[in-house]
């Protein structure tokens, strides 16, 4: 059997397409309210090593909806630039 070589690499979830997926690596909170944020978004069930697909992404810099969980999120922008996932690349 031949195996392949697969890399990861972080990027933002704001960068995958539709129905790509990645793994939930980290959260950039930011100051100020940032654990309040990642608060809010662990109760969505955003943690890492959470698998997550992308249904789709809004143009104009609208909100991107995801499935994690077993459930679908819509997610503002400003809030998905800020969770990294793991993609992987063949």
């Amino acid at each position: 059997m031949e195996r392949r070589n697969t890399k990861k690499h972080e990027v933002a979830l704001t960068t995958l397409k539709k129905e790509e997926t990645g793994t939930v690596s980290s959260i950039k909170a930011g100051h100020g309210q940032g654990r309040v944020f990642e608060k809010r978004l662990m109760d969505m069930g955003l943690t890492p090593g959470t698998r997550i697909r992308v249904v789709k992404s809004a143009p104009f810099h609208g909100p991107v909806e995801i499935h994690v969980r077993g459930s679908r999120l819509a997610l503002g922008r400003g809030m998905a630039e800020r969770i990294f996932v793991e993609k992987k690349e063949e």
